[in-house]
């Protein structure tokens, strides 16, 4: 008589592979490597300045959601700045956030079946890549999504090894994560047809998945019904970003998958890449590969932004990271060669990212243009005080206002205007717009950036008194833009002020 063959732990419920292959976790690598990148993220909190977003979001009003983006991350550079009113207090959350993705990286790979060495390579070489390094310094929407992401897909791996319950956990992290982007709905769609096209298919029968996919519809109710009350704003935005931006995002999102990492671990994820989809790997974790191809096909189809796939791209390494190493651990050679591959990458890392050129030399480096969030990091007090100049400058009586074309110059003078004597900026650039307009008594505008040429029509006079200028020698999008003062307005501000209003 033929006895049944006995079923592994966990394919009962669509899970990959059975719990009991799983290595143990590596915590004495695993840790000091996200300390180790919390000291040097902190460390690197000074210098510079505050970039264009923060300087956005801490001005943001209290509300449920913003016509450019969820809540959450205005609410912490909001809080934070009420405590202390300083860049490096915002980065706070970004180093936190940054320092435990290193650890999900870590254990990603050890889900994969990664050892020891594999989840070394995976924290530290991680850890000091370009990426988390940029966003890990600054406090972005992108940045939580780096946490968001990988813990969503650490849950999703969890749950396919038998432990149904997991999708619970993917679900109720998808919903915390839409209140800093709802782009974790596409992450979600991206796993999805990743499932499905790749398996294991026999998830979708399981109750669990759809108790997780119904929890994180429950937690985002909130975000989801601001939207669909205001008219789905983030639609627009994205329309927006898309009309302005695709063909510059059509042409950068690929390269930019090269430096995202760094240039000294492209082999690892592209060695990851292949490995997910190898037979051997395919119907147990291919999906990820797939899932990694839906977000750039999106990220080339929308042309809303250039870095939408980055946080697979952590994902894709983290796999990498289990073939390399276990080659690796044969060649004692090739070892310290991938050490100092590793090194050199984060020297490029730290450069690229961190504030370790000196601002007065910054100019006459390649930084600025290789990097791009350090550009709109400096400037701003320099900016500020030209327009206060301007500002100051006018007749006694003026009912004057200062209007920018940006939310980057509109949060500058709201941080370093007040010491200066300028009042609140206004501006008609995405949720600004929304918060005030100019009274209607106002004769006087101080009209700073791009929009002057567009709407210097609106006044009877608009002359250019100054031009930007950070006397650094860095390009950034205020460098050389224009300061006017223009008069008689042409029609009462209720009529003007919705020509003042763009997305972007």
């Amino acid at each position: 008589m033929n006895r049944a063959t006995p079923k592994a732990p966990g394919t009962a419920t669509g899970a990959a592979w059975p719990s009991a292959s799983r290595p143990a976790v590596a915590w004495p690598l695993v840790i000091p490597a996200a300390l180790v990148q919390a000291l040097v993220l902190t460390l690197g909190s000074w210098g510079y300045g505050y970039h264009r977003d923060e300087l956005y979001f801490r001005m943001l009003p209290p509300a449920w959601g913003y016509v450019d983006q969820p809540p959450l991350v205005p609410f912490l550079a909001r809080t934070l700045a009420g405590l202390v009113d300083e860049a490096w207090a915002l980065r706070v959350p970004a180093t936190v956030v940054t320092a435990l993705s290193v650890v999900l990286v870590a254990l990603i790979s050890r889900e994969l079946g990664g050892g020891r060495g594999a989840q070394a390579l995976a924290a530290w070489g991680y850890a000091f890549s370009a990426l988390p390094l940029m966003l890990g310094h600054l406090l972005l929407t992108s940045t939580l999504d780096q946490f968001f992401w990988l813990a969503v897909v650490l849950a999703v791996l969890r749950a396919l090894r038998g432990g149904e319950r997991w999708w619970a956990v993917a679900g109720a992290t998808a919903g915390v994560a839409s209140y800093s982007r709802l782009l974790v709905a596409v992450l979600g769609a991206a796993l999805a047809i990743g499932l499905l096209a790749l398996g294991p298919r026999a998830v979708f029968r399981r109750r669990w998945l759809w108790v997780g996919a119904s929890l994180a519809l429950l937690v985002a109710l909130p975000n989801l019904v601001y939207q669909a009350t205001h008219g789905w704003p983030q639609l627009a935005m994205g329309a927006a970003l898309s009309e302005n931006n695709a063909g510059e995002v059509r042409a950068l999102a690929l390269p930019l998958l090269l430096v995202m990492l760094g240039p000294g671990l492209v082999a690892v994820w592209g060695i990851g890449l292949g490995w997910l989809l190898r037979r051997a790997q395919r119907p147990r974790v291919g999906f990820l590969a797939a899932a990694f191809g839906v977000l750039v096909a999106f990220t080339l189809v929308s042309g809303a932004q250039p870095h939408y796939p980055v946080h697979l791209l952590a994902v894709v390494y983290a796999a990498g990271c289990v073939p390399v190493a276990a080659w690796l651990a044969r060649r004692v050679w090739w070892r310290r060669a991938a050490f100092a591959g590793v090194a050199l990458n984060c020297l490029f890392a730290i450069v690229l990212a961190l504030p370790v050129v000196p601002a007065g030399s910054l100019g006459r480096t390649p930084v600025p243009d290789v990097g791009p969030l350090v550009p709109d990091q400096v400037g701003w007090p320099a900016y500020v005080a030209q327009i206060s100049d301007v500002y100051r400058s006018l007749p006694a009586g003026r009912r004057a206002v200062v209007i920018t074309s940006n939310y980057g110059e509109a949060g500058a003078v709201a941080r370093f205007g007040r010491a200066l004597g300028l009042p609140a900026p206004l501006s008609g650039h995405n949720a600004l717009y929304d918060t005030a307009q100019p009274p209607a008594d106002t004769d006087t505008v101080v009209l700073v950036g791009g929009q002057v040429r567009g709407v210097a029509g609106l006044f009877g006079s608009c002359t250019v008194r100054d031009r930007l200028d950070n006397g650094l020698g860095v390009d950034n999008e205020e460098q050389g833009l224009p300061i006017a003062v223009c008069t008689g307005p042409v029609a009462p501000w209720h009529e003007l002020w919705p020509r003042f209003r763009h997305l972007d």
